[in-house]
């Protein structure tokens, strides 16, 4: 095996005169060059670990303000008011330091100390500055004037050219909320939902908690928010994600889509290796704490913590609860193409390795032609079933020899990298291309993913593209980020020759990919198949539905004066009513980055409002001017609902504390009971789009993302996710049962495309700033199966 020979660094062979002692240059350069690169990793990591650490002040602040303690020596003023004396008279060992070297040394601690200080106070000063939350509920385009002030603070007081991690140690802890405000939001939203009797009865309840159990709950978490970084955050990985012991394969994942309309290379390991090169490029910056930080209105900075284990990261399953596994400068990733596993290398000499040459690797694996080994096919249904008995499989058969080192492989790769062998995308000459797409990426056939990794990347045969992310490290937003960089990166900087392969020249005396061995007994075969046969019935069950809505988009609800995400809101209680003619508890995700290791928050969309303005649109007897105004109400109260969650003012995440400190004091709460084993039958999320603004949509209209989605939440309800992507388009992403008669995604489609119609028709032809009309177009309001609703 030439592959084996290149590995080997030095040989030597025992002669009767001695040792013949043969040393391979090449191996001895790279080690050199693999050396060279990692001291210079470390020397960056600790250069920007320095300028973070004392952001928003400089290093070189520091001897400015040390030169200006040493001038004052020699003038008869003394900025340190007698400090500076008093500490040379202080100094320990005076007997071998004149009085000049005593006075230098004490100037240099004193101008030290007076530096951190200051640092102290700009980091003070600027966590206080964005606290203050008055500008988000500020109307759209109208600024105050208190406002500017305050955006014209905190851009003094944040510096110049932040680091990723900068605004770290400046960002404000979340707030508890009061108890009183959480049970009246609470009831407030749940009273469309509820008839006066069972309102009155969780009017009973919640008055009791609060007069009974409230406070002494209340006191603890005040107190934790005191002492942890986030009083949410840590029990909400714990509790919702790591301790569920169901699959988590559709119940948590989620995906991402590649291009819709575009396909840079239709050779899939030319698209696989300029993608992993942008993939490492992404990490190095991310490793180095490099990338700029997300700043709301390009100013009020957003938190980066969730970003730290977006690489090396794998969800190790336990019997009880699982780990978040985290490691760092991993070298290598796995690949898996039909039923093999393959370790790739990344690094060469040093460096990463070329896109040209990762082309190079991941067709050497599509070339193989070996079979899988007894087990390997399914292998990675373990990762897909229950948690339980993945988690003992994993103690009983991978936790010794062979087994055990292609497991730790994998579990300790930078990613994981799925080799498809059916090409997917969206095809506008296919009615469900889109579906077929988003489920191969969100569950692909149960045993092609590995879904305990922080993401899975998938490349297709046809150059399309996807990733299967896990939930628990952190939300969609945060993958979103790096798969626009990659795609970006992709296309517009790296390339392809015109035959489609990755530009470079092909080094072919790289080390072949070394396939992982496996010996799996019968007993852990028998329980890879039953974990892939429960996965298998849960996929099938999966009803997805992908629609793109091209009729109008964010241009055009922008001109009707009302926020894109509330008139998507509305349409999504409009078609919920008209496809269960009943209003449901309804979960929208929100995030709460703007504090310190924030993550996310509920809005409850279906609220009174909501319900007067959908009955309205039903009843054959209102105007549409009325329809209009209670419109308008809503949008109102949706964002304020937004924006109350966005400040740290949500109701949910508060409630769900509480509950967990009621478990913990065993104090039993009917009303908390109550509140958290409410059905979200509908679940909805908006995926965020172009935050690195790498892609001007004008420009390159075709390089647009089909953005993500979820598996259903409900067993009787839906999930939907959304895009707004550019002026004119709006990608939704529907799921639902097909174990549930009363459930249709399709249907929903449908529903959701009529609403979003039927509320643009409500608003009169206008004239805008630039003098384009707004069209409005009459349409029927009918649901899924031709009846109204009064």
């Amino acid at each position: 095996m030439a592959e084996a020979h290149q590995a080997v660094g030095f040989q030597f062979t025992v002669r009767p005169d001695g040792v013949d002692l043969k040393l391979s240059q090449e191996v001895i350069k790279n080690i050199y060059l693999s050396g060279l690169t990692a001291w210079k990793k470390r020397a960056i990591q600790f250069k920007n670990g320095v300028l973070a650490g004392v952001y928003p002040a400089s290093p070189s602040s520091w001897l400015i303000v040390v030169i200006f303690m040493m001038s004052s020596l020699y003038t008869p003023v003394d900025p340190s008011l007698g400090m500076i004396d008093a500490m040379k008279e202080s100094l320990l060992h005076q007997d071998y330091m004149s009085a000049q070297s005593r006075a230098v040394l004490s100037a240099i601690l004193f101008a030290t100390g007076l530096w951190l200080f200051l640092i102290y106070l700009l980091r003070y000063s600027l966590k206080a500055l964005l606290s203050y939350h008055g500008w988000i509920f500020e109307s759209h385009g109208k600024m105050s004037t208190s406002t500017k002030v305050w955006l014209s603070l905190v851009k003094m007081f944040s510096g110049r050219r932040p680091l990723l991690y900068s605004f770290q140690a400046s960002l404000p802890r979340l707030p508890v909320p009061s108890v009183d405000d959480t049970i009246q939001g609470y009831l407030e939203s749940v009273r469309p939902l509820l008839d006066k009797q069972q309102y009155n009865q969780m009017e009973i309840l919640a008055q009791d908690f609060k007069d009974s159990k409230a406070a002494r709950l209340q006191r603890f978490l005040i107190l934790k928010s005191w002492w942890a970084t986030n009083y949410v955050s840590d029990w909400w990985e714990e509790y919702i994600y790591l301790r569920g012991r169901s699959p988590i394969m559709v119940n948590s994942n989620f995906y991402i889509m590649d291009l819709l309309y575009m396909t840079p290379t239709h050779r899939q390991a030319a698209r696989a290796g300029n993608v992993v090169h942008a993939m490492l490029q992404y990490r190095r910056k991310l490793e180095r704490g490099e990338h700029a930080p997300l700043r709301a209105l390009g100013t009020v900075p957003m938190c980066s913590t969730q970003m730290e284990r977006m690489f090396n990261t794998t969800r190790i399953p336990g019997i009880e609860t699982d780990i978040v596994q985290h490691l760092t400068d991993r070298k290598h990733l796995v690949v898996y193409h039909k039923g093999r596993f393959f370790q790739v290398w990344l690094y060469t000499g040093g460096r990463h390795l070329l896109p040209s040459e990762l082309e190079t690797q991941f067709q050497r694996i599509l070339n193989d032609p070996s079979e899988p080994q007894p087990g390997e096919l399914k292998l990675a249904a373990l990762t897909a079933g229950s948690r339980v008995p993945w988690a003992r499989a994993r103690i009983r058969h991978f936790s010794h020899g062979v087994n055990k080192v292609s497991l730790d492989a994998i579990e300790s790769a930078a990613f994981f990298l799925a080799l498809d062998d059916e090409p997917q995308g969206y095809d506008t000459g296919t009615f469900n291309s889109l579906d077929s797409y988003a489920k191969s990426l969100l569950h692909g056939k149960c045993y092609d993913r590995w879904f305990d990794k922080s993401f899975t990347l998938i490349s297709y045969p046809n150059g399309k593209m996807g990733i299967n992310a896990e939930h628990s490290w952190a939300d969609a937003p945060i993958v979103g980020h790096m798969w626009e960089y990659v795609l970006a990166t992709d296309c517009f900087h790296l390339g392809y020759t015109e035959e489609g392969h990755c530009k470079g020249d092909v080094n072919k005396g790289l080390p072949h990919p070394t396939r992982l061995q496996w010996q799996i007994p019968k007993e852990c075969q028998d329980a890879i198949e039953s974990s892939y046969l429960s996965a298998k019935k849960i996929a099938e069950d999966v009803d997805f539905h992908g629609r793109l809505f091209t009729e109008f988009g964010k241009g055009l609800i922008k001109k009707c004066r009302t926020s894109p995400d509330a008139f998507i809101q509305l349409a999504l209680q409009l078609a919920q009513f008209r496809d269960q003619g009943v209003f449901c508890l309804t979960y929208e995700s929100s995030m709460t980055r703007m504090f310190r290791d924030g993550r996310t928050e509920t809005v409850r969309s279906c609220t009174n409002e909501a319900v007067a303005f959908v009955r309205a649109m039903e009843d054959c007897g209102a105007t549409n001017a009325q329809r209009l105004a209670l419109f308008r109400r809503a949008a109102d109260k949706h964002q304020n609902m937004y924006r109350l969650a966005m400040t740290g003012s949500g109701i949910d995440r508060h409630l769900f504390c509480l509950y967990i400190v009621s478990k913990y004091l065993d104090i039993d709460s009917p009303f908390l009971k109550k509140v958290l084993s409410e059905p979200w039958k509908l679940s909805t999320s908006q995926t965020p789009q172009q935050q690195l603004n790498l892609v001007d949509i004008n420009k390159f209209p075709k390089y647009v993302s089909g953005g993500g989605g979820f598996g259903p939440v409900a067993d009787d309800g839906y999930g939907v996710s959304y895009i707004i992507v550019g002026e004119n388009l709006i990608t939704f992403h529907i799921s639902c049962k097909f174990s549930c008669p009363d459930t249709d995604s399709s249907r929903f489609g449908e529903n959701i495309h009529k609403a979003m119609l039927d509320i643009q028709g409500l608003f009169r032809p206008e004239n805008d700033r630039n003098g384009a009309e707004i069209q409005a177009k009459a349409v029927p309001m009918e649901n899924g199966n031709g009846k109204k609703h009064i």
